[in-house]
């Protein structure tokens, strides 16, 4: 599925990249390297999602990959059907990503927190027609939510998961693992350039709801590319994330850097401080991706102080506007690259200097990296007529999904005539200098830690469950914002949303939600 013709800007970077699709990238790195550790489990898993922990070299991922791949082209599934996922950081994950891929499909993951009501809406929306789950993620039986999203959602003939016991109906792929002979990969055919169809469909909020935002193979690789660049990684590094697949930001701050790099990527269920430090120093990284927050938290208890420990910080700034400078990173060996992230419809890649004081935003182009010789183009900014950041480049989507994909008239990804997409973030321009300050989130909207919300919308479910019952959004050091809600019957409004299968992070406004769920996407 090829969404439109691509921007001038697209089509000189293509010329660089060839026509790579995400699935080649990864196969050019296990020619490369097939004895070399690809891919690592979490090394509390068991405690996550059960089963076993993996430790995959880029052989056995590759044959992986085609077993999931093979097996869901034996399900019936065809070329640019819609596969969603909801599953835990783990190495399960990344296979199922790939191997959607590599069987022509198109992936759409789906937030951990999000229950039966978001993920009914959006898996209905653009018509998937499967689902593939972890069965379990910390208490929550994803396997029951998949079925009951299933039995709604008219598109789904095909549910798949991991972990142990699953329920009949569901689709066991831990099999494939030890399975002794394959299905065979199905072969696609790519009209025009592969690099140019639609690879990911992920899920950005604004005032009015849900919004897909669909992108190539090359637009994730461009924002990829913009991040592995700026961040000066080498071949054959070993990354470490905490950052869960289903975001944009996540697949081109963790995913795109370890294709790109052909190195290891280690995965970690957000969060645990102590089993995060025994990955870290046992896989020996190098790279360390995590939420901006948590990397100046990181850094003022000391974590990176250690002169064996990681070269290099990724932060994922998912409030960009709550940016900020930190001491602790004054006398620190380390260098610190701040991703801040503008929902689903860019990002940028800024490397600090010196005094732990981020880089600044200017006007006009974004270059990767930054001022260097023979730097790539990557995004061109611009304030826009009603005070707004506006972005356009080769990571930003051109159109929204096609109205056969998407028939239901519900708010739609949406770019100019000039080719810049609004980002709804409010920002102001320095007139001498031309430096850009965000000034605040986007009017109306609310987001904690990776979840954004309307904030119209948490008022009118919360009144939903109880007349009166209001929910507001409070500043918090990691999050960003957290919900606090008022009831007359906090425990009535809470079993109420509950039966709905709204948001925890909503529910938990409420009332204390379980640990696991507090501590997601932190």
């Amino acid at each position: 599925m090829i969404l439109g013709q691509s921007s001038p800007q697209q089509t000189a970077l293509l010329a660089k990249s060839g026509r790579s699709t995400m699935d080649d990238i990864f196969r050019r790195a296990a020619l490369r390297r097939p004895d070399a550790i690809a891919l690592a489990d979490p090394p509390n898993r068991a405690g996550v999602t059960g089963g076993e922990t993996r430790r995959l070299t880029y052989a056995q991922a590759d044959r992986m990959i085609s077993a999931i791949a093979g097996r869901l082209s034996r399900l019936g599934l065809q070329t640019d059907q819609i596969v969603g996922m909801q599953m835990a950081n783990t190495v399960d994950a990344v296979l199922t990503l790939l191997g959607i891929l590599r069987a022509g499909l198109i992936a759409t993951p789906l937030p951990l927190l999000w229950r039966q009501a978001d993920c009914t809406a959006a898996l209905e929306r653009i018509g998937a027609t499967a689902l593939i789950v972890s069965g379990r993620i910390g208490s929550v039986d994803h396997s029951a939510l998949a079925m009951n999203v299933a039995a709604d959602v008219f598109n789904i003939r095909q549910v798949g998961g991991f972990g142990p016991g699953l329920p009949d109906g569901i689709v066991s792929f831990d099999d494939l693992y030890t399975a002794a002979t394959i299905d065979p990969p199905p072969s696609v055919a790519r009209p025009v350039n592969p690099a140019a169809h639609v690879a990911i469909i992920t899920w950005d909020v604004c005032a009015d709801g849900l919004v897909p935002v669909a992108r190539s193979h090359f637009e994730v690789l461009a924002a990829g590319a913009a991040i592995t660049l700026e961040s000066r990684l080498e071949q054959n590094m070993v990354i470490l994330s905490s950052l869960a697949l289903p975001s944009f930001a996540s697949l081109a701050s963790t995913v795109m850097p370890w294709l790109l790099v052909g190195g290891t990527l280690a995965l970690h269920h957000p969060f645990d401080h102590v089993a995060f430090a025994q990955q870290c120093k046992a896989e020996q990284c190098q790279v360390i991706v995590v939420p901006g927050p948590l990397a100046l938290r990181l850094a003022e208890v000391g974590v990176f102080s250690r002169r064996d420990g990681a070269k290099t910080v990724i932060a994922a700034w998912r409030a960009p506007e709550q940016l900020a400078g930190s001491a602790a990173w004054g006398d620190l060996a380390i260098s610190l690259v701040d991703i801040p992230v503008f929902g689903e419809t860019a990002l940028f890649a800024a490397r600090r200097g010196g005094g732990g004081r981020p880089a600044s935003l200017s006007l006009g182009a974004i270059m990767a990296p930054r001022g260097a010789p023979g730097a790539l183009h990557m995004a061109e900014v611009a304030r826009t007529e009603i005070g707004t950041l506006g972005v356009r480049g080769p990571l930003v989507p051109k159109f929204p999904l096609p109205s056969q994909v998407d028939r239901t008239g519900k708010p739609v990804f949406n770019v100019g005539a000039d080719g810049f997409a609004d980002t709804g973030y409010p920002c102001e321009v320095d007139p001498t200098s031309n430096l850009v300050t965000i000034s605040g989130p986007p009017a109306g909207m609310v987001g904690v830690g990776g979840y954004r919300f309307g904030l119209r919308a948490l008022t009118d479910v919360a009144a939903q469950a109880e007349p009166g019952s209001t929910v507001a959004a409070l500043p918090d050091a990691l999050g960003g914002r957290r919900l606090a809600g008022t009831a007359a019957d906090r425990d009535r409004v809470r079993d109420a949303l509950a039966t709905r299968g709204v948001n925890p992070l909503i529910i938990g406004a409420f009332g204390s939600p379980p640990d696991e769920e507090r501590r997601a996407e932190a």
